[in-house]
Formats: C-alpha cells, structure tokens, sequence
C-alpha cells in the first residue's frame, strides 16, 4: 500500500539513524556540507525518540540500517565496497553486512528445508551445519549430502523476508512519487521507474529457483574462464525458498590479510575482478550484479569462486556496444567520439550542444590519466558527473541501473585488494578486444546473416504477402490519384520487403 502511512516509516528512518548516531557519522564520512549536517541534526532531533533503537553493539551507521531492515541493508551493502566514497572506517565497518549478519536459529531452517523439499532433512543430508554466513536475505549453512556424500552450501530464505521487503519498498515508492510531484527537476532521474527497476530485482533474488537457473547458466557462459569459477546447482535439493549449490572452499576475498598470509597476488586478484566483470558484460550480456567481498572467495589454486547469484543483470547487444564505445572514448581520451555516442544512443537530448557536452566529459576524464587511483576522490568524480548529467537533461537508463551500480561496486572490491589500481588500464584490454570482435566490417557482416536467418522465416508467407499488398494496391488508386507521391514511396517499400524477403528466402533455403 503506497498510502500517506509511508509517511511514517520515512519519518521513521531519519529518526533512526539521529537516535543511532548515524546522522553524524554518514554525513562527516562523505564529506558533506557543514550547512547540510547542522540543516540534518536540526531537523532529525525533534523525532530522535521515534527511531529504531538498533543493537548497541553495532558501529553507527551499521546499527542503523540493521534495524531498519532488508532494503536498507542491501544499501550499506554498495556502500561497503566504496572506502573511496565513505572512508576506509566507515566501509569496514559496513562490511559485516555482507554476510556476517545476525542469523535466525537453526530450528527455523530445518523446517523450512522440510517443507520446501517434502522430506526430513535426515534423510537429505549427513550432516546439516550452523550457519556459516548470514544477509539481508538468507543465510547459508554447510551441509553433506546422504547421495552423492559430497559437501554442498544449503541456502535459506529467512522468514518473512518478503513482507519486510514490500513494506520498505512501499515507502521507496511513496517518497518517489512525492519527489516527482514536489520536484519537477528530480523527474529526469525517473526515480518512479528507479523504484520499479528495485522492486523487480529484489522480487527475483525472492525466488531461489530463479537463483538456481541463474546460477547454472552463468556457470554454462563463464566454463571456459580462466581463473573463475561458479559452484554448480543441485536441483533436486533446491526450491523457492531454499537452494543447495556445490561447496565453495576458499578464502573471502574481503579478507585480504589471509590472502596475503596465503601467498595471493593482491595486484592480479584485482585486475581479474575488474576484467572478468566487464567480460561477463559485454561478452555475454550476463553478469553477477551483486560482485562485493562477501559473494567471492579465492581458491588454494588462486581461482576466483563467485556465489550468491540472486541479483544478475542482463544487457542487450546494442546497449553492450553502446556501452564499450562510450568506454574506449574515454579510455582513448576521445571525449568527441563519446559525446556522439550519448547523442546517437539517445542518453542526451538533441536540443544540447555536443561541442560543450564533449568538453564537460573531457572535465570528467582527463583528472583520471596518469593518476594513482588513491589519489582520485570517487565522490567528488561522482557529484560532477551527477553535476553534467543534470545540466545537459540526461535522463536516468533504468536498464543501465544495475550496470553501473556492479560496475561502482567492482572498482571499489578491486580497490580494496590494490588501492592504485589504474581502472582504465585494467579495462583497456577487455574492451578493445570487444570492440575489435563486435563493432566493425566483420560485426555487420554477421548482423547483415542474422537479418537474413531472421526474414527467411517469412519464406512460407511470401505468396499471401505479396498477394496482400497487391490487393492493397488495387484498393488505393484512388488515393494515388490524389497522393501520388506518397503511395508511390509505399509502393517502393512494399516492393523493397517483399524483395529482400524472397531474398532472404533464397539465400537460406
């Protein structure tokens, strides 16, 4: 229910974080304005006593978004991988919502195995296990299979996990729909569709045997990916609220003293984190869209082990094209040919100039080359994109959402393992490798055979067809007469598909 009740739990959630003492502490960790943090204490202290009261044990800015649920949680999450953005304090301390949450009792998750599966779980499994990691949305416990005698990571929805996500996406609708009312200018953000992008992706992270399909085919496109690795689905031992993968043995890639200990190239993990995902994307236009510290492991043999795969995020050809070249533009330095992008993809409307749009990209890019990455401040980067993006109407790319959001999320897990990584170096190889197999004479040639495999369907048809527009002709003489040279260019048309049809026909058959 999107009513004036959402009200309430948005009033609710600035009151928790001035009652935790996360006001404070958020706000000085981004670097805020003196006047936005005295305007946010001012305003958040009269309803202190209202907010969520949160596990005391808990640093700030983490008990706050612990008791204030789910969606919040997944927030902190992003948040977590961005020392850059929030400060090296800060992140570590939002780390443990990754997975190292508070886990329901082991009891709940059995029953729940049982009901979903429709067996005892003594006769599934040997051994069922503790909880070995805890989120937002689940938690996950080693077991061992009775057939097969293998060890497998049984993953649990926690209960009543969809009803708290409803209700705080309620309240993230609620406060959209005001945004747009009350502000005309936040419009172009589109944050309504934000919201509905959210809601889709947290109702299929919901459903663990949407995770399980996922999990498989990303296992099918990635099997030949050195260095990477997806543990293998069990269906028979899997369902909507419960799913069972093959066992991850490795190191958390979030703990980079046991990497270090264990003899791991820091410099390489990150590399390969950020090449892998930008491979995954544009390859397959299938990718891991939840890639922190806490869904990676490390291997004894040094491969990367990716789990947890409810969130993925799906692009299609064209946008992946637009996407590398906007990429190799600024990798090349090439702020003309990346303007011509934006404007012939259109991210920007065509009433702008394209000379000073190009020049605002170039004040994006070039603070970048020849800088330690350590030395760049994201959220600075950030607020002056944000700053281009509204002076030249770009509108928010709800299919690009989850695109970018991986991509923040994996710069900051590759930042985590070598603070100067150079990210246009890093990505350099990946995308020109795309771009030199998927834009260019040999591209066209294979869209221009696709075309033709697609229209040849049309064979069979093409006697009604042109029958059709034979009789459509006869029936508009008249109209001719009239306007001739408009039905004469319809002709023309109709001429042009029925011959590339029959074409196509030939060619195929």
């Amino acid at each position: 229910m999107r009513g004036p009740h959402n009200i309430w739990r948005l009033i609710r959630t600035g009151a928790t974080f001035e009652r935790t003492g996360a006001m404070k502490v958020a706000l000085e960790a981004m670097e805020a304005p003196p006047r936005l943090r005295m305007a946010a204490r001012v305003l958040g202290w009269p309803f202190k006593w209202l907010g969520y009261r949160g596990d005391p044990a808990l640093p700030p800015v983490t008990r706050a978004l612990t008791a204030l649920g789910p969606a919040y949680i997944k927030f902190g999450q992003v948040l977590s991988t961005r020392p850059d953005v929030v400060g090296v304090d800060l992140a570590n301390q939002l780390r443990v919502l990754q997975d190292k949450l508070p886990p329901f009792p082991t009891v709940i998750a059995v029953a729940t195995v049982e009901e979903e599966l429709g067996q005892p779980v003594t006769t599934l499994f040997s051994e069922f296990g503790e909880p070995v990691a805890a989120a937002s949305i689940a938690q996950v416990h080693r077991a061992r299979t009775v057939e097969g005698d293998r060890d497998v990571a049984v993953k649990v929805l926690r209960p009543g996990i969809e009803r708290a996500f409803q209700r705080d996406i309620d309240a993230f609708h609620f406060a959209a729909e005001w945004m747009e009312r009350l502000s005309p200018a936040s419009r172009r953000l589109r944050p309504t569709d934000v919201v509905n992008h959210f809601e889709g992706v947290v109702m299929g992270e919901l459903d663990l045997r949407l995770e399980s399909a996922a999990a498989a085919e990303f296992a099918s496109t990635t099997k030949d990916d050195k260095g990477f690795s997806v543990p293998p689905p069990i269906w028979d031992l899997s369902s909507r609220r419960v799913m069972t993968l093959g066992w991850a043995e490795g190191i958390p890639l979030g703990d980079v003293a046991a990497l270090k200990a264990a003899g791991h190239d820091l410099n390489a993990l990150a590399e390969r984190v950020l090449q892998l995902f930008l491979s995954h994307a544009l390859r397959d236009g299938f990718f891991h869209a939840d890639m922190h510290q806490g869904n990676m492991k490390v291997s004894a043999g040094g491969d990367i082990i990716a789990y947890d795969f409810g969130i993925m995020g799906h692009i299609d050809e064209y946008t992946r094209r637009v996407y590398a070249e906007i990429l190799i533009g600024f990798i090349r330095r090439d702020y003309r040919s990346v303007a011509e992008v934006h404007f012939e993809a259109g991210y920007v409307p065509r009433d702008r100039d394209i000379d000073e749009f190009a020049r605002a990209l170039r004040a994006v890019g070039e603070p970048i080359f020849g800088m330690d990455a350590s030395r760049i401040s994201m959220a600075r980067l950030l607020s002056y994109l944000f700053e281009v993006t509204e002076k030249f109407g770009m509108q928010t790319r709800t299919e690009l959402i989850l695109l970018q959001r991986t991509m923040v999320v994996v710069e900051g897990v590759a930042r985590s393992l070598n603070p100067n990584i150079n990210i246009w170096q890093t990505a350099r190889p990946v995308v020109e490798t795309y771009i030199r197999e998927n834009v260019g004479p040999q591209a066209l040639l294979r869209d221009l055979m696709r075309t033709a495999r697609v229209l040849s369907r049309f064979g069979p048809r093409l006697p009604q067809l042109a029958e059709n527009l034979l009789t459509q002709q006869t029936r508009t003489v008249e109209q001719e007469l009239r306007h001739p040279g408009r039905d004469r260019l319809m002709m023309f048309l109709a001429g042009a598909i029925v011959a590339g049809l029959a074409f196509a026909a030939a060619t195929h058959f």
